[in-house]
């Protein structure tokens, strides 16, 4: 196996790994940006997974192959409005974040487990019979080495993880909405003397979040998994929080973060056919990811600055 080989076994099963993380590191940027800690990615990526593969059988049907499309919208909205749980706990009653979050985690698979059995008659749903399909990008994929490795055999859902990322940094960097969100997360009672809304701001980005991690859980169970069970997301949400450290609270940062942990995650697949890995014990390459992570935030942790008032909830009027 030559080099380009070794690259065109890797890069597109990378980004196919790191499109679900990208997706929820993302909605992690959001609502820690507005200073809301959000250990509950792990939860709202159960939600968009479950929510995904249900509306996706259900209606399989009505919506032919348009079905994994609106599956993931679905998911989308009713993460965003599970993230509600985490967002009245934490802003509106003052709750421990890091608690409230954890509560989303098991609150999350809990519901996803029970309505499972009680629909399914087991512990996990039939697998769908129209997920998302990789594909070939039209006259992209005839570019002489760039497309047998970017546009060839790859899933759109990976594109639209990568554009994105892009979309999220302008939004927070170039738009005054971004100025406000950003705000409210450095300095909550500067912003509200501004006449900056800072409960609604942080609801409005812990929605963001859910909505975000609910489409990365849809995605991963419509493009790895293809059914739903207690093993579907393991870890996901984790390593997409860790993104958002490493990338230091950054949309783009995320992203990189993101890939890296997907590169990390594809070795497991293809390790076995790279003649450096080949011999290395199958075990080592499935724990490589949680190893990187784990190395990763102990070598950028203390370098990362989060935003100021992350975890501090504001009560209006108190200096």
């Amino acid at each position: 196996m030559n080099f380009f080989e070794i690259l065109q076994s890797i890069i597109p099963q990378a980004v196919f790994f790191a499109a679900p993380l990208i997706f929820t590191a993302l909605g992690g940027v959001f609502s820690e940006r507005s200073g809301i800690i959000n250990i509950g990615l792990e939860g709202l990526m159960v939600m968009g997974a479950f929510v995904g593969i249900v509306f996706n059988l259900a209606f399989v049907d009505v919506f032919g192959n348009w079905t994994p499309w609106v599956s993931i919208l679905v998911a989308m909205v009713v993460s965003a409005i599970f993230a509600l749980v985490h967002a009245v706990a934490s802003i509106t009653f003052r709750a421990d974040q890091v608690v409230s979050g954890v509560a989303i985690n098991f609150l999350a698979l809990g519901i996803g487990l029970f309505l499972t059995k009680q629909w399914y008659g087991k512990g996990q749903t039939d697998m769908v019979e129209r997920p998302f399909y990789t594909t070939d990008i039209p006259v992209l994929s005839k570019i002489p080495i760039i497309g047998d490795l970017f546009f060839s055999g790859m899933y759109l859902t990976s594109y639209l993880a990568i554009l994105l990322a892009f979309v999220a940094w302008y939004i927070l960097f170039k738009t005054p909405f971004g100025l406000r969100l950003r705000s409210v997360g450095e300095h909550p009672m500067a912003a509200d003397t501004n006449g900056i809304n800072v409960y609604g701001m942080r609801y409005v980005a812990v929605m963001i979040s859910g909505a975000l991690g609910g489409l990365g859980g849809s995605v991963f169970a419509l493009t790895i998994a293809l059914n739903f069970s207690h093993a579907t997301i393991v870890g996901q949400g984790f390593m997409s929080l860790a993104a958002v450290i490493f990338g230091k609270w950054h949309p783009l940062g995320a992203l990189g973060a993101a890939l890296f942990f997907g590169f990390a995650q594809s070795l497991s697949i293809v390790g076995s056919g790279i003649p450096l890995l080949s011999e290395v014990p199958q075990i080592f390459l499935l724990i490589a990811p949680y190893v990187l992570t784990i190395l990763a935030l102990a070598g950028f942790i203390g370098r990362a600055e989060a935003p100021k008032a992350l975890g501090e909830s504001y009560i209006k009027g108190n200096r």
